[in-house]
């Protein structure tokens, strides 16, 4: 997953009860987790983390059995909402916006990020 340690405290609750189960549904999480809050609770911030791209659900005997995502497929989707909600959808914003934004890059970050630039340049040429 993306760093769960960004998400809010109970949504990272959830997180950590889908995975240690391995999945489940919104009884499932109610379970696995202490002070629980409402059923309906559950349920609706299960609905904002698939939206966010941490979960997805099937539909099992009439109920929503939810997984969590693969890592990479995580990053995938929160750095695509992160650029359409922030950044128009631009990646050269986005990036613009964390090279300015605390003037904390040293020179092997900013080294790296001219190998990347490098690398996407040979790969768009093929």
């Amino acid at each position: 997953m993306t760093d769960l340690r960004k998400l809010p405290r109970r949504e990272r609750q959830i997180m950590d009860c889908l995975i240690a189960k391995g999945g489940g549904t919104v009884a499932d999480v109610l379970d696995g987790m202490q002070d629980p809050p409402s059923y309906s609770a559950v349920r609706a911030m299960l609905t904002k983390l698939e939206r966010k791209g941490y979960v997805t659900h099937q539909e099992v005997d009439r109920a929503y059995r939810y997984q969590p995502v693969a890592r990479e497929q995580a990053r995938r989707t929160a750095v695509r909402h992160l650029l359409d909600t922030f950044f128009g959808g631009s990646t050269t914003q986005a990036v613009s916006a964390l090279i300015t934004a605390d003037g904390r890059l040293d020179e092997d970050e900013l080294d790296r990020l001219e190998l990347l630039v490098a690398q996407a340049r040979r790969a768009g040429r093929k």
